[in-house]
């Protein structure tokens, strides 16, 4: 457990690891690549490792260094695995490689934690028998553990419900290249959190492939190609950068997260919109962005698009004046916790009126006092009931070292905001 100190903070510029999701983006498709790749600035974290992980027991060379990772891609060939990939409470890692697996060979489990084991993928894997890959899960119905039988792809047309996760029409997207006939891909439901759609889209164009698409409802990829291997840079983590704004918003202070652009197609960046109607300040910098805390007052918002930023929005409106809604969320029932649940909860803990139905979630702003924080062993809880810490006396963290999954030097550079 830790206890936040509720002390000023200072002005202050600060750096972010690299992003979660480009990162597992990176590594599969070097991994199915013509040859070797670097990845520079990746993300190194329990969740990031876990994908790499399962890449190395599909027979791809990884070298991690202090600088970048070196990737040997096998032109799209992975070797069997008889042993089952755990894959943690990464639902990235299940959702994506569940897809790359029916690349490889023979048959692969791909299992997780118990709450990985509650959390649905039975869209994906019927996207996944559309295309001729026989699927099976093997605990909860539509739940991991899973196998998968690889086999040759033909490809063809598919139509996919995204009303959960887009991740399941990312992780089709990433091995169509690979499919005989191409793919086809129409979305009947959804999608949610649009722009991770844009960010697979963007590495599989570094990578040399193409995707013609009609908005988020039908996309189009060639099939009998491959991804060309090169270098990756990895940007830095919007997600992660949001706390800090969030830091700056509930304390008054001016924060710069540094290496960020507002040219990033990383969905989160929407945050900055939202903390500027609440009364922030946002200036563009030479050397990234920054935020100046304001008196707030209370927002209505579609976060369909940017999920992960709803716990750190719910701590900042808890210091704002009125009532904030925000809507289109029901997709985080399905997160690494219950994650409206779990908000509310935590909130009402500090003394916070909050509420949630299946849809959307509502925070009545006031003063909020200290209390002991159960995270739900979900790192974007931790990292954001932090933040109330900075203003509220008595904020303390239960299994703080939950932020691994994500940020693993999370409380070192926030402990760098103090003077």
């Amino acid at each position: 457990m830790i206890e936040i100190q509720t002390r000023p903070i200072r002005n202050a510029t600060v750096a972010v690891p690299g992003s979660k999701s480009y990162t597992h983006r990176a590594l599969i498709v070097s991994a199915l690549s013509d040859g070797e790749c670097e990845i520079q600035n990746g993300l190194d974290s329990e969740d990031t490792r876990l994908t790499r992980d399962a890449l190395r027991l599909m027979g791809i060379s990884i070298d991690q260094g202090p600088a970048s990772w070196r990737v040997r891609g096998e032109h799209g060939t992975l070797q069997p695995c008889s042993n089952p990939i755990f894959l943690g409470n990464s639902g990235t890692s299940m959702r994506l490689l569940a897809a790359v697996s029916a690349l490889g060979k023979g048959k692969y489990i791909l299992t997780g934690t118990p709450r990985m084991q509650e959390r649905p993928i039975q869209d994906l894997l019927e996207g996944l028998h559309q295309i001729g890959i026989r699927t099976i899960s093997l605990g909860c119905p539509g739940c991991p553990p899973i196998e998968i039988e690889a086999s040759t792809i033909s490809g063809g047309l598919l139509s996919l419900n995204c009303g959960i996760s887009s991740q399941y029409l990312s992780a089709l997207l990433l091995i169509s290249p690979f499919t005989q006939n191409g793919m086809e891909i129409t979305v009947t439901q959804g999608p949610v959190s649009k722009h991770y759609i844009d960010m697979t889209i963007d590495i599989m164009n570094q990578a040399g492939v193409s995707v013609n698409r009609s908005g988020y409802q039908r996309f189009q990829i060639a099939g009998n190609q491959g991804y060309r291997s090169g270098r990756f840079c990895v940007e830095p983590d919007i997600s992660q950068a949001g706390y800090f704004w969030a830091a700056a918003a509930v304390t008054g202070a001016t924060i710069t997260v540094s290496g960020v652009s507002y040219r990033s197609r990383q969905g989160d960046l929407r945050l900055l919109d939202v903390l500027n109607t609440m009364g922030c300040t946002t200036i563009i910098e030479p050397n990234g962005i920054s935020v100046t805390g304001g008196e707030l007052t209370a927002v209505e918002v579609d976060m369909a698009a940017m999920p992960d930023m709803v716990p750190t929005l719910a701590v900042v409106a808890a210091f704002a004046k009125g009532k904030t809604v925000i809507s289109n969320v029901g997709h985080l029932k399905a997160k690494e916790s219950d994650r409206l649940g779990s908000v509310v909860e935590e909130l009402q803990k500090l003394g916070i009126a909050a509420g949630c139905s299946d849809t959307a979630l509502w925070i009545d702003g006031g003063k909020p006092h200290g209390a002991k924080i159960d995270p739900h062993n979900d790192h974007r809880i931790a990292m954001s009931f932090a933040v109330a810490g900075l203003k509220t006396p008595g904020i303390r963290i239960e299994n703080e070292t939950c932020v691994e999954k994500s940020f693993p030097e999370f409380w070192k550079v926030f402990e760098s905001l103090y003077p």
